[in-house]
C-alpha cells in the first residue's frame, strides 16, 4: 500500500453547525466512495475553513460519521480578497493501492470551480 493525499472542497450555503456537518459529511463520504476507501484507510485528515465560517469545527462531521481513531485537525484558510466564501477544504492522507494518477479529488457544487484541473 502507498500513502496518497486526496483533496476535496465544498462551499456551504450558510454558516450553521448542522449545515456544515451535513455538507462536510457528504464531501468526506464522496472522497471515500470515489476512491474505494474505507475509514480504516485514513491516516489523517486536515480540514480548513474560510475565515467566514466559525459556527463549528469541520472535523465534527467526521466524528459524527464514526471516524474516531484518525487524527483530525482544523485550520483557517488565508483571508484573500475575492476568494470563494464559506468553503471547507479537506486534505486526507490515505493508504491505497491506487496510483497517484487514479486518485479522485472531489469538489462538490460550486467548489468544483476551485480546481478544474483535478476535480472529478
Amino acid at each position: 500500500m502507498a500513502v496518497r493525499a486526496v483533496r476535496g472542497a465544498v462551499q456551504l450555503e450558510r454558516d450553521e453547525p448542522q449545515h456544515m456537518h451535513e455538507q462536510v459529511a457528504e464531501l468526506l463520504t464522496a472522497i471515500l466512495e470515489r476512491n474505494g476507501l474505507e475509514p480504516d484507510d485514513l491516516i489523517s485528515v486536515w480540514f480548513t475553513a474560510t475565515p467566514d465560517l466559525h459556527s463549528d469545527f469541520p472535523a465534527v462531521a467526521a466524528r459524527k460519521l464514526g471516524i474516531t481513531d484518525v487524527p483530525l485537525i482544523c485550520a483557517q484558510e488565508l483571508d484573500i480578497d475575492g476568494a470563494m466564501p464559506r468553503v471547507v477544504r479537506i486534505l486526507a492522507h490515505v493508504e491505497t493501492g491506487l496510483p497517484k494518477s487514479d486518485v479522485a479529488h472531489v469538489y462538490l457544487g460550486a467548489a468544483a470551480s476551485l480546481r478544474k484541473d483535478i476535480a472529478q
